[in-house]
């Protein structure tokens, strides 16, 4: 499965945030997006999923031999084709139960087998199944926000600087737990501020973004030797 992103630009307040955009996300790669606050990348995410819609340009999802045009098609459809979204914030219901907030993502209750797949990949969320979202921990709660994306079963999980905010303690579950994903054969496209030392495990591609246009394509590694890159990302 693939999400072809063509020269996009889409709008915000009459203003263009992201300016023809082009790229490729992949459910057999794990791609970083790097670009400070303000440079599109939640822009971008929400425009894939149909919650922005973009003035020009298209989006193509590429899956079992079709190539399907999302561009002006709605969230839930795109949702359905096996995309998955951690936004930006975690934005769980602090109100319910971990297990009430996947079946509120699900539907309805979450199938027994689908709990069971996500509980291996997250055996310590188990243990918390019962308890209010508003007695996670920031880490619990982003295990959470992650696990919610993933009841559907997605082939491409799309994350809004999941790594954000949290102990490097932390940092380091929520990476192992985004490597098991990936393993289990979800492409991964996680967007991040600006520190490459925290997407590196988990990353082998990045795009660069600034002021809504792609400034750097290729290895992560590589990308702090590019000067286009580092002038336009880091001010370097």
């Amino acid at each position: 499965m693939k999400i072809l992103v063509r020269d996009v630009w889409t709008k915000l307040g009459g203003i263009d945030v992201l300016r023809g955009v082009t790229l490729e996300i992949s459910s057999t790669s794990s791609i970083a997006l790097i670009g400070r606050n303000g440079a599109g990348k939640t822009t971008l995410l929400r425009t894939i999923l149909g919650i922005l819609r973009p003035h020009k340009g298209s989006i193509i999802i590429e899956k079992d031999g079709e190539h399907i045009q999302a561009t002006q098609m709605k969230p839930y459809k795109i949702a359905r084709l096996g995309i998955g979204y951690v936004p930006q914030g975690r934005m769980i219901f602090p109100d319910l139960t971990v297990e009430e907030n996947l079946e509120v993502a699900y539907g309805s209750p979450v199938p027994p087998d689908v709990l069971e797949w996500i509980y291996t990949i997250m055996p310590d969320l188990k243990k918390l199944r019962k308890r209010l979202g508003m007695y996670l921990s920031g880490g619990e709660q982003q295990m959470l926000a992650i696990a919610r994306a993933l009841v559907r079963r997605p082939k491409i999980l799309l994350l809004d600087e999941p790594l954000e905010g949290l102990a490097p303690k932390i940092v380091k579950t929520i990476t192992k737990t985004l490597r098991d994903i990936r393993e289990e054969g979800v492409g991964l496209f996680i967007t991040e501020p600006g520190n490459i030392k925290r997407v590196k495990p988990l990353a082998e591609k990045a795009y660069g973004i600034d002021r809504g246009e792609i400034v750097y394509s290729g290895n992560l590694d590589r990308i702090l030797q590019d000067p286009l890159a580092r002038k336009r990302i880091w001010g370097l």
